[in-house]
Formats: C-alpha cells, sequence, structure tokens
C-alpha cells in the first residue's frame, strides 16, 4: 500500500468489539506493509549489530598484522554502512507509510459512520468525543500500528545477536544470553501501572474537550445569559486536571526509562569486568572483548524499542477502545455504551438484494406509536413532549437513537431499516430541530442531491427567505451582485437564528423527497412569518408526503390532518379545528391551558350552552 492510494475504494468492515481487536484488525490489514518495515528493519538493525563483530575482526587483522584481512574487514565496513543507512532509510519511509495509511483508514471508517448515522451519531456519543476520536485518537492508533513492524525488527535483531555472540565469544556470551531478556522484561511490572495512569490522563482529556467545544458551540448564549466566565473556569479547572494527570503519567514513563538505562548500564560494566578477568587469564583476545562490549552497547539501541512499543500500546489502547465504541453504533441503535463493549463486530446496516425500495406513493406507518402519515397528504403531528418529537422524527428517518425504539418505520409497507442507506434517505428526509449550515456560497448550500423538480428559488420563496437573501448580499463583498454568490460563514453565525433555520428549510425544500419531515421548522421565527412559511410548505409540496412535528397553531391549521400523540401512541386524528373543540388533550398542549383554565372555560361556556337551550325550547 503506497500513500498515493489513499484512501482506500472500501476501508473495509472492523472489528470493534473491543479496542484490542480494532487494533489487530488494522494490523492484519496492513500485512504487506508490516513485512516491508520488518525486513528493511532488520536490514538497519542487522547493520549496526554486526559492526562490532567486524571492528573486533579488525582488532586481529591489526594484531596479527594481516593487512589483507583488514582490507577485507575495512570493506565489509563499508558495507555495513551502507546497508545501516539504507536500512534506517526504508524503515522510516515504510513505517510512516504504516502509520499515515492506518490513520487514513480510521479516518474513512468515522466519516462514513459519521453519514450513516448523521445526527444521532451526537445524540448518542458527545460531540467532545467524537472529535478527540477523529483528530489525537487517529494519530496514537497509528502510531501503534508503526511501531509494531520496528519492535519486532529489533526483537529478532536482539535474539540473532545473542546467538551470534554465543557462537563468536562463549564464555561471555552466555553472560549477555542471560542479562538481555532480564533488561527486555525488567519494566512489564510496572507496565500496567503506567497504563492506567495513561487511561486517566486520556479520559481527563477527553472530558476537557467535550467541555470545550460544547462552551465554543454555546458561546452567544454563554454571553447572552453572562455564563462565559463560568464555562472558561470550569474548562480551565479541566485542563489543570489533565495536566496533573499528564504530569503523573510522565513521572512513571520517566521511571521506565531510567530503569532502560541503569539496567544497560549495569551489563556493560558486568561484560567489561568479566571480559577484562577472562582476557587476563588467557581465555579471551582482546578483539573478542572488543566485539563482545560493542555488540551489547549496540543492542541496546534496539532495545529502547521494546519502552517504544509498550508506550505505543498503552496510549493507543485508551483511543482504540473509544474508536470502536463510535464505530460499533448503528442505525438501529449503539450496541456500546460507555464502560462496555460490543458484543458484535460493528458491521454496517446494508440492505440485502432481496430488499427493493418501495413503490411511490406508499403510506408512512410507525407500528411503535400507531401513526400513519397518509401519502401525499400535508400531516402535522402534535407531541407534548419535545424530546419525544425528537425521537419521533428519528424513527420516521429510520435510525431510531436507541435500540429499544421497537420495530421499524414502513413506507409502502416496507421497513426503512432493511433498505440501503443511502436508498432510505433518498426516500425520506428528516430535519431536525438544529439543522447546521456549513460555510460556502449559497449556491453551494443548494448543490445537495436532489430530485430536479424544485428549483431553489421557489423553495426560498416558499421559506420567505427575502429579507436573508437581502442580508448576505449587503455583507457580500464588492463586485458580488447574486445573492447566490453571497458565502455563509461557518455553520451560520453571521445570520439570526430564524434566518439560519429558514435557509436550511429551503435546502430541505430543494431536495424534494417522497417524505418529508420537519421537526418544528419555524420555531425561531415571527407568527406573521410562520403563517406565510405554513402557506408556502403547502402550495410547494402540494401531492408529496409532508410531516411536520408542531405545536402552533398557525402550522396546525394548514395542514390536512393532525395526530396527537399522546403517553407515546396516536390518541387522535382530525383537522387542527376539529381536535381543537373536541380533545382536551389537544387543546391543553397546543393553547398551553393548564386543567383549571380548561374547567374554568367550560364552566363558562356552560351558561351560555344552556341559555342557548332556552332560546331554542322557547322558540320551538
Amino acid at each position: 500500500m503506497q500513500i498515493s492510494d489513499l484512501p482506500y475504494p472500501d476501508p473495509g468492515v472492523p472489528d470493534a468489539r473491543s479496542g484490542p481487536r480494532f487494533l489487530w484488525w488494522l494490523g492484519r490489514g496492513q500485512l504487506g506493509g508490516q513485512a516491508k518495515s520488518l525486513c528493511w528493519g532488520l536490514l538497519h538493525f542487522g547493520g549496526v549489530a554486526g559492526l562490532p563483530y567486524t571492528v573486533g575482526l579488525g582488532i586481529d587483522a591489526v594484531v596479527n598484522r594481516d593487512g589483507s584481512r583488514l582490507l577485507w574487514v575495512g570493506g565489509l565496513i563499508a558495507l555495513l554502512g551502507v546497508a545501516i543507512s539504507v536500512g534506517d532509510a526504508m524503515l522510516h519511509r515504510t513505517a510512516v507509510t504504516n502509520w499515515i495509511t492506518a490513520a487514513a483508514r480510521v479516518q474513512q471508517l468515522l466519516a462514513r459512520k459519521t453519514a450513516e448515522l448523521g445526527s444521532a451519531l451526537t445524540q448518542r456519543v458527545a460531540a467532545g468525543e467524537v472529535v478527540a476520536v477523529s483528530t489525537g485518537d487517529v494519530e496514537k492508533i497509528g502510531w501503534f500500528v508503526e511501531a509494531v513492524s520496528r519492535f519486532l525488527a529489533a526483537a529478532l535483531t536482539l535474539v540473532i545477536g545473542c546467538v551470534v555472540l554465543l557462537f563468536y565469544a562463549p564464555t561471555i556470551g552466555v553472560v549477555v544470553a542471560v542479562g538481555m531478556p532480564v533488561l527486555a522484561l525488567a519494566v512489564l511490572p510496572l507496565l500496567p501501572r503506567a497504563t492506567r495512569r495513561a487511561d486517566i490522563q486520556r479520559e481527563k482529556a477527553g472530558k476537557a474537550t467535550e467541555l470545550a467545544s460544547d462552551t465554543v458551540a454555546g458561546l452567544r448564549v454563554l454571553r447572552g445569559i453572562g455564563g462565559e466566565e463560568l464555562f472558561l473556569g470550569r474548562y480551565r479547572e479541566a485542563s489543570q486536571q489533565v495536566r496533573e494527570a499528564a504530569v503523573h503519567s510522565a513521572r512513571m514513563w520517566a521511571l521506565i526509562s531510567a530503569i532502560q538505562v541503569l539496567l544497560p548500564g549495569a551489563l556493560l560494566v558486568t561484560v567489561v569486568w568479566y571480559g577484562s578477568a577472562l582476557v587476563l587469564d588467557g581465555r579471551l583476545d582482546v578483539g573478542e572483548l572488543v566485539a563482545a562490549f560493542s555488540a551489547v552497547a549496540t543492542m541496546l539501541y534496539p532495545l529502547r524499542h521494546f519502552e517504544e512499543i509498550a508506550m505505543a500500546y498503552s496510549f493507543s489502547r485508551p483511543s482504540a477502545k473509544r474508536a470502536a465504541r463510535v464505530l460499533s453504533l448503528t442505525r438501529t441503535g449503539a450496541q456500546a455504551e460507555a464502560g462496555a463493549e460490543p458484543e458484535a463486530t460493528a458491521e454496517p446496516v446494508v440492505a440485502t438484494e432481496a430488499v427493493r425500495a418501495p413503490a411511490s406513493g406508499g403510506d408512512l406507518y410507525d407500528p411503535e406509536t400507531g401513526l400513519l402519515v397518509p401519502a401525499g397528504r400535508f400531516t402535522a403531528v402534535v407531541c407534548g413532549d419535545p424530546d419525544l418529537a425528537g425521537r419521533l422524527a428519528e424513527r420516521l428517518g429510520g435510525h431510531p437513537m436507541d435500540a429499544a425504539a421497537g420495530p421499524s418505520v414502513l413506507l409502502g409497507g416496507v421497513a426503512l431499516d432493511e433498505l440501503a442507506l443511502g436508498t432510505a434517505r433518498e426516500l425520506v428526509l428528516v430535519q431536525d430541530k438544529d439543522p447546521v449550515l456549513l460555510s460556502g456560497t449559497l449556491r453551494e448550500l443548494f448543490d445537495v442531491p436532489a430530485s430536479g423538480a424544485v428549483v431553489p428559488s421557489a423553495a426560498l420563496a416558499a421559506a420567505q427567505c427575502a429579507d436573508v437573501l437581502d442580508a448576505l448580499l449587503q455583507s457580500a463583498p464588492d463586485g458580488v451582485d447574486d445573492p447566490m454568490d453571497a458565502r455563509i460563514t461557518e455553520r451560520g453565525r453571521s445570520l439570526s437564528g430564524g434566518q439560519r433555520q429558514r435557509l436550511a428549510l429551503a435546502r430541505s425544500l430543494v431536495t424534494d423527497p417522497e417524505v418529508l419531515v420537519l421537526d418544528e421548522p419555524t420555531s425561531a421565527v415571527d407568527s406573521h412569518t410562520e403563517a406565510r412559511i405554513a402557506e408556502g410548505i403547502s402550495a410547494l409540496r402540494s401531492g408529496r408526503t409532508t410531516v411536520v412535528l408542531a405545536s402552533s397553531p398557525l402550522l396546525l391549521d394548514r395542514a390536512d390532518r393532525v395526530v396527537l400523540i399522546h403517553e407515546g401512541k396516536a390518541a387522535a386524528s382530525g383537522t387542527h379545528r376539529e381536535l381543537l373543540h373536541g380533545d382536551p388533550r389537544y387543546r391543553a398542549v397546543v393553547t398551553r391551558e393548564t386543567e383549571e383554565e380548561q374547567r374554568t372555560a367550560e364552566e363558562q361556556r356552560l351558561p351560555r350552552l344552556e341559555s342557548v337551550l332556552t332560546e331554542i325550547e322557547e322558540s320551538a
């Protein structure tokens, strides 16, 4: 795999049952790149490990005054130098390729999952956690994938080096062969504690990122209510906790690093002391002692990669766990909750070949609530609970927010959950309460998949966006005469809440889906504008299925049919005026009347009704 081949045509289906399983899946998917990196690493480390022996041979040649042998040793040293240089360069190249490839694969998987879940993603996972996974965690996961091949090359080099030294100088090779495993495994007892401290640091950093993300997102509101300093103070406190946790974690890693310096130094002292005694006894040549000492010194270089792989795994494991938690989410529910591992691989919910899209003109039916939306009609849904309305909107779109949401919504008798995600979204479009406007021109905003039956000008007119166009044109730089070429700032921050809401509504109208679900589309506009928007939606969507979840009388009065959802079930249906006069529960939600106010109104109406009846009887 080359970097130029990225992105992947298909990043694959990850094993998201746990963090370690996800890391294993990533590494298994890059066996070719890992093999290349391993080979170049063996060449590099092998060249480094071979230098001491050639130096020892050179010393023996000098002692024995063997010029031809010395010349041969010089050529061998030059060859090893080339091997070290080429191996190091290619090892770095292939290892970094593995890192970028793994990071790119994770980024693609996260992007695919974001597109699959849509707005439901941030309702299941905090936005700050999603940001942390897609930025810092991706780098740490890539670091571990990169470090694996270097570690394997270093481990094989140490084993080969010890074996060679046993044959080259058996008397001192035994000391090195026993000491090297001790050095490699000495820090293992400290790794669990270091891992726990790293986990705590990552957890606190994730919470600080979530707090920062939420604070930035609500900065305008916080400034309006004077809560900016309060949240800034909370973030300062959270960041200080992250700093303290990072220092606490760094102390443990510093101790591990110190041990990695102290013990090898002790081994070198032992080799020199014992080797010198062997030389004095005549059991070891000077060249062999120099070679043994140099071999131990050079083997300390690959030994450092044992510490690196331990650090990489400790830091990447919690990152992989968070990534696996996000990737395990499905359209029909969150399989993995905080602290729990998903029970199965998070395979995307895709349609089988047997499930076809329903024929045009089918009714929309929700078995959970009993809500029936006739095809081609403008249906309004009234829920007393705003959260229930949001969950119902998600259900009608085919991707409910929780696994216990009940059976799938049916469109024309076909379950939306069984359709391919792209097909389901072409049929049913859901606009939630807080639609997002991306930065760019207004023309780019309306460059969305659409049937082509509704032009942007008609949608803008139906959504009453004339003043929005004027505002964009006034703020546009000189030379921009067409409001469609005016730019919208990030998330439409330069516009008011009502203006953003109307632009989002116009964008939804342009797509012209078979079923359009709008959740409180006019909550941020005044009553006069709301009445005109209701007329515009009714006219533009004539003959198309439209569902509006709202409690505004102005919208409800324009609907062909109104359904009341009471205690999670469809309790009544009819026109707005029929339900207003005939159903106290509906009247309580729409008019905001309390039970006491309704009782008073009934008491006031009864005398008038009795008077009318008396007049009728007298006239008869």
